[in-house]
């Protein structure tokens, strides 16, 4: 890589870290959270999804902003909004106050993750891209688990309410080393879709309150009902619109005609809701079940952090020479039998005995996973698109992420126990197992050219 190069890539994992960071630190913090400002399970998961929310049902939009200003402003008004609201979280006087801020601090994450993707797509290009997108792989996977252990420490040690100021030193990093990366040009006509976002948006929280809620009012209140469905027709209405009104639309169906975006996507949708579903609920359990302290949790995911982070790039790299269709099927394969491993975890966990082998599989499917499907899914597309491309994978398994969360309360009901938890990693496999069909049927190795679309 030249200097160039490297800056590019600096800039593009620490604007991804930063929101995948903020995302996955709070997990470990949530029962310290609930106890001092109340509420339970429903409590929990509203602070993690009033984030995932914002986060998915505006990426696609901050994509199109993304291409139409260009990607170092993008990052630059993204950086800077995520630093200021994570400043107000630390000060949250109340969960609804913390939930809300989360929903903003949701809106500036999805400006970093399209725009960072976007260019390394841009700048670099054949065997060197594999493995740039492998590097950056390893780095933002890394911060869904390493979240845990930095959290950990900071709610044991002093409080939960620094755990949101982990992220203003590498967002101060990053707004530095922005300045030397050149303004990218922008395509012209491109168009901002805010009827379309809003559909999105509003069709995605009805069916989040739904499935959070239903615990507590049950599948035959009126209210769990009529925001059911009313999301179901708000999510389906903007499936309609984008394909009405493509020529103004955020979401570009023309992209599911390529296979491997398609069959990437798919495939995305399963394996991130199971990761999702796992990370939210292990923390959890070792905390409010085992009695394990929160740096204690943290640590519990360790090895996933260590063999994504040496692993991945190395098969970013062989995805690249092989082709994306074997590690993407073994890989969810592999980490689908992790999380039954899971299934020998009693009330008081044994860790090297019960959790140990389950996590160290899950860990090693998911690094030979990520970094090939993240390649799958934007190897066939062209430049110009790539902003929004990239936008579209992140806005699936962030949206996948959403769901999963708010069906984890249907799952295990509204107290998490032993059996509820072994429900969910039998869910958790069956997902992610689904990723690993969905790329051996559609995904193909291929040495085209991108098709430009």
């Amino acid at each position: 890589m030249d200097r160039k190069q490297r800056i590019v890539l600096v800039v593009s994992i620490l604007a991804s870290f930063v929101a995948f960071l903020d995302g996955s630190v709070v997990n470990v913090a949530l029962p310290a959270i609930s106890h001092e400002l109340g509420g339970g399970l429903v409590t929990q998961e509203w602070v993690v999804d009033a984030y995932l929310l914002a986060l998915g049902s505006l990426i696609l939009l901050a994509g199109s902003l993304s291409d139409l200003f260009g990607r170092r402003r993008i990052l630059e008004v993204g950086l800077v909004g995520f630093g200021i609201t994570s400043i107000l979280c630390t000060v949250a006087p109340s969960s609804l106050f913390l939930i809300i801020l989360r929903a903003i601090q949701g809106m500036a994450g999805a400006l970093l993750v399209p725009s960072s993707l976007a260019l390394i797509m841009s700048t670099f290009t054949g065997r060197a891209q594999g493995k740039a997108i492998g590097s950056w792989t390893a780095w933002t996977g890394i911060a869904f688990i390493v979240g845990p252990l930095l959290g950990g420490f900071l709610v044991d040690s002093v409080s939960w309410r620094l755990v949101f100021a982990i992220n203003i030193v590498p967002i101060m990093l990053c707004l530095g080393l922005l300045r030397l990366v050149v303004q990218t040009e922008h395509p012209a006509g491109t168009r901002l879709d805010v009827i379309g976002a809003s559909l999105c948006s509003l069709g995605l929280s009805g069916v989040v309150f739904s499935l959070i809620e239903q615990p507590d009012y049950g599948w035959g209140s009126p209210l769990i009902v009529s925001f059911l469905c009313g999301g179901i027709l708000l999510v389906g209405g903007f499936i309609w619109y984008e394909h009405r009104y493509s020529s103004r639309a955020m979401l570009p169906l023309l992209l599911f005609r390529v296979r491997n975006f398609s069959a990437g996507n798919m495939a995305t949708l399963g394996i991130y809701s199971g990761l999702a579903i796992a990370t939210f609920l292990v923390v959890i359990y070792l905390q409010q079940v085992s009695g394990y302290s929160a740096l204690a949790a943290g640590f519990a995911l360790l090895p996933v952090t260590i063999l994504m982070f040496f692993l991945s790039p190395r098969f970013g790299a062989l995805s690249a020479v092989y082709g994306p269709r074997v590690f993407m099927t073994i890989g969810p394969l592999t980490a689908g039998v992790g999380f039954l491993l899971m299934l020998r975890v009693s009330s008081h966990v044994q860790y090297w005995t019960e959790l140990f082998p389950g996590v160290l599989v899950f860990a090693l499917g998911l690094s030979t996973t990520v970094a090939p499907l993240t390649s799958a899914v934007l190897s066939d597309i062209g430049p110009v698109r790539a902003g929004i491309a990239s936008a579209v994978n992140n806005a699936v398994a962030r949206i996948a992420g959403l769901l999963a969360v708010a069906l984890a309360g249907v799952i295990v009901g509204p107290h998490l126990d032993p059996p509820g938890f072994h429900r969910a990693m039998v869910v958790t496999a069956a997902l992610v197992w689904f990723g690993g069909l969905a790329s051996w049927i559609g995904i193909r190795n291929h040495k085209d050219t991108p098709t430009g679309v």
